[in-house]
C-alpha cells in the first residue's frame, strides 16, 4: 500500500510539473518572438574599390548572426548614389546599420537622412560631410593626403554627349597608397577591381547629413594617406560619433576586419 501510494505520489509530482512546464512553454515562445530580430548591415563601399572590399567584414557579421547587404555604388555624386542606395533600402525591411568606407561615408550620410528605419551610421575610414562640403574639401582640410599624385585621370564621354573626368588609383602606386598593410598579392587584385569615381563626385556639396540626429560610430584610420587622420577626427568630434583609431592603412576593412566588424557590432547593439 505504501509502494503504491509512493508510486503514485511521484506520478502526481511529474504530472503537476509536466502542467507547470506547459503553461510555461506559451511564454517563454512568446518572450522569444518579442525578441528584437538584429538589424540588417549594409554596406557601401567608396572610391576605388568595390563590394569586395568588405568580403572579409562580412564573414565576421554573419558568423555572429548579422544580416549584411554590401551595396554597389555607382561613385557618380553624393546625391546619385544615395538615391541608389535607398532603391536598396527600400527592398530591405526592419532596422538597419549603414556603413560607408570612404567616400560611401558621403553617401550613407546622404542616404540614412529622414529614414526612420535607419538606425545608426559606422564610418570606416570616411567622410562626415556637414550640408554644403565636399569631400574633396574636407580632404584638403589637413595635410597628409598623398591621393593626387597617385591619380589616373581618364576622360569619358556619355551617350549624349557630355563628359567628365574618372579618377584611377595608378596600379603601381595602389599597395602603399591605398592598402600599404594588405599583402602585396591582395593589393595587387584590388588594384585590378578598383572602380573609378567620377571628379565631380568628390566636388559635389553634399545636401543633408543623418548624422545630425542618428547616432555614429567612426573607425579612424591613423595610418591613411586618401584621408588624413586628422580630417576624420574632427569629423567624428563634430558628429558626436563613437570612435576608435586603428594603425591601419585606407583599407582598414580589409587588413582588420574583425576591428571594423567589431565597431559595426556595437553600433547594431547599441541601436536595438
Amino acid at each position: 500500500m505504501v509502494s503504491i501510494k509512493g508510486v503514485g505520489g511521484r506520478r502526481l509530482m511529474l504530472g503537476a510539473l509536466s502542467t507547470v512546464a506547459i503553461a510555461l512553454l506559451p511564454a517563454a515562445t512568446a518572450a522569444a518572438a518579442d525578441k528584437p530580430a538584429k538589424p540588417t548591415i549594409v554596406l557601401e563601399h567608396g572610391a576605388f574599390a568595390d563590394a569586395s572590399s568588405w568580403n572579409a567584414v562580412i564573414e565576421v557579421l554573419r558568423a555572429d548572426g548579422y544580416p549584411v547587404v554590401a551595396a554597389a555604388n555607382p561613385l557618380r555624386g553624393p546625391a546619385n548614389d544615395a538615391a541608389a542606395l535607398r532603391s536598396v533600402l527600400d527592398h530591405v525591411s526592419g532596422p538597419k546599420i549603414l556603413v560607408g568606407h570612404s567616400y560611401g561615408g558621403s553617401v550613407i550620410t546622404v542616404a540614412g537622412a529622414d529614414d526612420p528605419e535607419v538606425k545608426a551610421l559606422v564610418y570606416v575610414a570616411a567622410f562626415l560631410p556637414a550640408p554644403g562640403e565636399t569631400a574633396l574639401e574636407l580632404t584638403n582640410k589637413y595635410p597628409g593626403s598623398t591621393l593626387p599624385g597617385a591619380l589616373d585621370p581618364t576622360p569619358f564621354t556619355l551617350p549624349d554627349g557630355t563628359g567628365g573626368t574618372d579618377l584611377y588609383i595608378k596600379p603601381g602606386k595602389f599597395h602603399h597608397q591605398f592598402a600599404a598593410d594588405v599583402p602585396a598579392g591582395t593589393a595587387a587584385l584590388m588594384a585590378a577591381t578598383q572602380r573609378p569615381i567620377a571628379q565631380s563626385a568628390l566636388e559635389e556639396k553634399t545636401e543633408v547629413a543623418a548624422w545630425k540626429d542618428k547616432p555614429s560610430w567612426a573607425v579612424i584610420t591613423t595610418q591613411d594617406l586618401n584621408i588624413p587622420a586628422e580630417a576624420q577626427r574632427y569629423m567624428a568630434k563634430r558628429a558626436h560619433a563613437h570612435s576608435i583609431e586603428a594603425r591601419a592603412s585606407h583599407s582598414v576593412a580589409v587588413s582588420r576586419p574583425k576591428i571594423v566588424a567589431g565597431v559595426i557590432e556595437k553600433a547594431a547593439h547599441a541601436a536595438r
